[in-house]
């Protein structure tokens, strides 16, 4: 089957991929960048890459130093939030669309996981957020479901202290979206293939652009 045309009526809807660590979320990506262009003739999106590696790498951040200390933990999060800004916006100027892996809801999760309501109100607070939070309310969000059986530590993340933790993510997520007024779906943990994610996000995002 050729690749499905939506020009006609085509308005670009920015997907964003948000959830807890170990959840598929750049593997998800990965799977909708390179399966675009078999399954849509229209203009691409450029990828959003994970940012917080890189800031993480830059300033010399640690995870054992960020849980043990929170205002170098709130420092991290508020670069990560300001370079996922930076990041959209630079993408924006190449293409009307973005598919981003995270997203500026992420940092503000951690913040209020590791240090607290102040921390949360600080970083809601910045301009930095309310352009994001703009953006993605008119956007596609997906929150990745924790799957118990991909929780592995890669050494750089900040982790849970337990199973019981990390699924307390998905709730934060889904609080916290929910007080940004950002609709959102869930990618439950029952569809565990990496094809079957990608078509529950394209069966969507096909929906919203046909609008």
């Amino acid at each position: 089957m050729g690749a499905v045309s939506v020009a006609q009526q085509f308005k670009p809807t920015n997907i964003y991929i948000v959830g807890a660590q170990c959840t598929g979320k750049t593997s998800l990506v990965n799977a909708l960048e390179s399966s675009f262009a078999d399954l849509f003739s229209t203009t691409p999106p450029i990828v959003v890459r994970e940012v917080a590696r890189s800031v993480l790498k830059i300033h010399g951040f640690t995870a054992s130093d960020i849980t043990s200390d929170p205002a170098r933990c709130l420092q991290l999060q508020a670069l990560i939030l300001e370079a996922q800004f930076n990041s959209e916006r630079d993408a924006l100027t190449r293409s009307p669309w973005i598919i981003s892996d995270r997203s500026g809801i992420d940092p503000i999760i951690y913040a209020s996981r590791h240090i607290g309501s102040e921390a949360v109100s600080l970083m809601t607070s910045s301009n930095y957020w309310q352009e994001l939070r703009g953006r993605m309310s008119q956007s596609l969000v997906f929150v990745c479901e924790t799957v118990e059986d991909w929780l592995v530590s890669d050494g750089v993340r900040l982790m849970p202290r337990d199973v019981e933790d990390w699924m307390e993510y998905d709730n934060e997520f889904c609080r916290m979206l929910e007080s940004a007024e950002i609709p959102y779906q869930m990618i439950p943990r029952s569809v565990k293939s990496l094809e079957d994610r990608a078509s529950f996000v394209w069966s969507r995002w096909k929906e919203a652009t046909s609008a």
